[in-house]
């Protein structure tokens, strides 16, 4: 059994759970027994790593924009994260709305209204509460919640979605640095990558569900005078937990994908009446008005560290958020990842970084927009001291000022309590795929684990200093993980470079296939005009296929090569797989596909009216997917020559290809695996 093999059938892989969870262990530990010692060192390490590494942050963040955009441009935009025939799994719709639950649902309702107020009252730099400043705050949350949140979010998905889909790799952060060090992912160094992963995923979390509980925590106050305090969070912690353990057991179709199109559908009905009930014009003005300036302003903003005034702004604000987002980067990255293959790299940058951020921009213009208009054009400067006072009641103090406020406010707590769950659950399927080696289908028990130790590690940072421990925890366990990322964007590029070597080869070698000699021509012409059923092409497969490919393989095993070929019943798919080791295989598959006839193979329009006729094709598939030509038809001599074609291509692409590819993908037979569904649609 292979390195690769028996890592993926560990359902539990001991080099990465363990340390991880020890690592957990001890924190939890060391808190609880001195809460008061833990804060004062939570709070001297954020300072410390402010200090000395927030250039690194800003720059790192910077270089994830730059080449997951620059990636989207170029001609490797096209390439699929899949075989080249895969189709999304999942409507735009529901991708999207998993992207919003799992991705910042919570983030825009705890400082949707908090951020632009606390801004206003205290901006980084100028007068506070003036004209200026209000400008200022809604830029400058543009500018936290925006492209830069998502390029972080979109380069570690992409890179998952890449090596897992189209080349079998596991779905781990490990796969990236196949490029670059080859079979020892399977190492104590691929070992440690995906602790990192869990660790910061862990933290980042954690964050997510202490941010969560206190804005529960005052909701509850605000409806029902539940007092604010440790124990009512703790124990919201625990209810919810609990919860997100009965959705993690549903899975992600059933419980994951379910509550983010009920979270969606909630958020969108939130700011529609915010939107109707507010300044609604000034709101679009505004909308309008800020994306430009953010639009202009990214580049002055992204490398604004306040060098020369020394504040500690940028690490209460900037580098937290960005140190939170590149902490839930793992979990984020790996969930977007799972639902996304199938779309082109193109479809997946623009998708991922575009449309979230608009709805964030627009969800930022009604609700910061809204709150800032009452403050300065109604007086309401109550808001002011109450957001400054505390964060987490920002939301429910705006629904206060608006109509039917008990109804919105009540909305907005069950809003939460389902981003809440949905983050906790979707959070330990992931962690629970992390510490299983990239294993997508684990044990209950294990997802039960580890959604209860989030929760814990929550409680517990609370305990120690609130929300201030919890960011600490967040900027520090970013730290690793940032390398990481920025090594993983390395490994990628130099797949791609590799990848285009292999485009290159194949289109410089396309004439081999153009040149019809013998009977190929008539056999073509056949093809285009003749809609054969199941029972000739099935034949066709099994005999004139099979009978050709042992003919190549028995020649190639007589030179040395290590080729065999195999039937798939299930498919009706005649493989012939050459294996080299240390480089990429050869394959070269037949496969029945049914497809409807066109409606110009009728006679008679009402004929081709008629949607349910089809027909079936022998086409043919390679490692990169489906080629999109029949060869149903050819006879013995035309279909060797077609194979022979596609091989000499195969070998001119490792000729022009520098050195040995860093990986022989023998895990083929788990992307083909993977892919059937799609080939059978």
């Amino acid at each position: 059994m292979t390195k690769a093999k028996a890592l993926r059938t560990s359902t539990i892989l001991v080099p990465v759970f363990v340390p991880a969870v020890i690592v957990s262990l001890l924190l939890i530990i060391g808190t609880i027994s001195n809460p008061d010692l833990a804060g004062v060192l939570f709070l001297n390490a954020q300072a410390w790593i402010t200090e000395n590494f927030g250039w690194f942050y800003m720059l790192a963040v910077a270089l994830f924009l730059i080449f997951i955009i620059g990636i989207s441009l170029t001609p490797w935009g096209n390439i699929k994260l899949g075989p080249d025939h895969s189709e999304p799994e999942y409507t735009f719709l529901e991708w999207f709305a998993m992207l919003f639950s799992a991705g910042y649902g919570i983030a825009l309702l705890f400082f949707g209204v908090a951020e632009p107020v606390l801004h206003y009252a205290e901006p980084p730099a100028g007068a506070a509460q003036t004209v200026d400043a209000a400008q200022q705050a809604m830029q400058i949350a543009f500018f936290h919640w925006g492209f830069h949140i998502w390029a972080i979010y979109g380069l570690v998905g992409l890179v998952m979605a890449y090596f897992a889909f189209r080349h079998g790799l596991p779905l781990s952060m490990r796969s990236a640095f196949y490029p670059l060090i080859g079979e020892r992912i399977y190492g104590p160094i691929g070992h440690a990558i995906d602790v990192f992963a869990i660790l910061g995923t862990l933290f980042g979390i954690a964050t997510t569900l202490g941010l969560s509980a206190t804005q529960i925590n005052a909701g509850l106050n605000y409806l029902w005078g539940l007092p604010v305090g440790n124990l009512v969070q703790v124990s919201t912690i625990a209810l919810v937990t609990a919860a997100a353990c009965v959705s993690v057991v549903a899975g992600m179709d059933k419980g994951v994908k379910r509550l983010s199109i009920l979270n969606i559908a909630l958020a969108v009905l939130l700011l529609l009446f915010v939107f109707a009930v507010g300044p609604t014009i000034h709101i679009l003005e505004s909308f309008l008005q800020n994306t430009g300036s953010y639009l202009s302003g990214i580049v002055k903003r992204t490398f604004n560290l306040q060098a020369y005034t020394h504040s500690d702004w940028i690490g209460n604000w900037t580098l937290f958020i960005f140190s939170w987002t590149i902490a839930w980067a793992p979990f984020v990255g790996l969930f977007i990842a799972k639902i996304s293959r199938g779309r082109s790299i193109r479809q997946f940058v623009f998708g991922v970084m575009l449309v979230p951020s608009l709805f964030t921009f627009l969800w930022f213009s009604v609700f910061g927009d809204t709150a800032l208009s009452l403050i300065m054009e109604e007086g309401k400067t109550s808001l002011v001291q109450a957001v400054q006072a505390d964060k987490a009641v920002a939301l429910f103090q705006l629904f206060h000022l608006l109509p039917w406020s008990s109804l919105i406010s009540f909305l907005a707590v069950l809003l939460i309590i389902t981003f809440f769950v949905t983050s906790s659950d979707s959070g330990s399927l992931v962690v629970d795929s992390l510490a299983s080696g990239g294993v997508l289908e684990t044990p209950v028990w294990q997802r039960i684990f580890w959604a209860s130790l989030e929760g814990i590690i929550a409680s517990v940072l609370l305990l120690a200093g609130g929300l201030n421990a919890l960011q600490t925890m967040t900027i520090v366990s970013a730290l690793p993980f940032t390398v990481v990322i920025l090594l993983a964007a390395v490994g990628m590029w130099r797949a791609l470079v590799i990848e285009g070597y292999r485009e290159s080869s194949l289109q410089s070698h396309m004439a081999t296939n153009r040149h019809l000699t013998g009977s190929q021509w008539r056999h073509r012409l056949t093809a285009m005009i003749r809609f054969p059923g199941r029972n000739e092409v099935e034949t066709f497969v099994r005999d004139t296929a099979m009978s050709s490919m042992n003919m190549v393989v028995e020649e190639l095993r007589n030179s040395g090569w290590d080729a065999a070929v195999q039937f798939d019943e299930a498919l009706i798919r005649a493989e012939l797989v050459v294996e080299r080791e240390g480089h990429v295989g050869f394959i070269y598959d037949i496969r029945l596909v049914t497809i409807p006839v066109p409606d110009f193979a009728y006679t008679t329009p009402q004929l081709g009216a008629r949607s349910d006729k089809v027909y079936c094709r022998a086409e043919v598939f390679l490692r990169r997917g489906g080629r999109s030509y029949d060869v149903f038809g050819y006879d013995q001599n035309d279909l060797i020559r077609d194979i022979l074609d596609q091989f000499e291509n195969y070998l001119h692409f490792l000729g022009v290809t520098p050195g040995k590819l860093p990986w022989n993908m023998a895990q083929h037979d788990d992307l083909l695996t993977a892919s059937k569904k799609g080939d059978q649609d």
